[in-house]
């Protein structure tokens, strides 16, 4: 009986518990060399802000001036702020399209809550989509024919008082 006991306690040991405990081991040990692949999805990718959109009244006063990026280009266009996880507040992207005609943007891809705004040829602002939450795939369309996009934080235009009616000029 002694020799079945020691037998069977000699396969619990090195069939069962070894294993389980070199399981163990090599989860803690994985979980710890991880980190870097996360932080690098939490950096997300960074704009070069070579622009500026200054926001006017309707009477042409200065309200405030946002750095900002560029988009003019197809590829540039359909990437916007993808994968931008952080954005100071006096920062955002200016689109630049081809034509004027209606547009419709969406947020498939984007973790950051933005304010839409819709300018027209003349550079007058027809239409705000406040507070656009991150990763819908909901359309914000422009509602009227728009030539350009700009895109900011969510809240900047209540914070600004910036309106539909109002104006912008920017640089590239």
């Amino acid at each position: 009986m002694t020799l079945n006991k020691n037998l069977f306690e000699s396969i619990l040991l090195n069939y069962i518990v070894v294993p389980a405990l070199l399981l163990v081991a090599i989860s803690i040990v994985s979980g710890c060399g991880s980190n870097e692949q996360p932080q690098q999805r939490e950096t997300g990718r960074t704009l070069i802000y070579t622009g500026s959109v200054t926001f006017l009244t309707t009477g042409n006063e200065e309200i405030t001036t946002i750095d900002a990026a560029i988009a003019e280009t197809p590829e540039q266009r359909s990437l916007g702020l993808m994968d931008v996880r952080n954005m100071p507040a006096d920062k955002g992207m200016l689109f630049i399209f081809e034509h004027e005609e209606p547009l419709s943007f969406w947020m498939a891809n984007t973790p950051l809550p933005l304010d839409l705004i819709f300018v027209n040829r003349a550079r007058q602002i027809v239409r705000i989509h406040h507070n656009a939450q991150p990763y819908s795939e909901r359309q914000f369309p422009s509602g009227e024919p728009a030539l350009y996009v700009v895109e900011v934080n969510a809240g900047f235009c209540i914070d600004n008082d910036i309106t539909e009616g109002q104006f912008i000029r920017y640089t590239k």
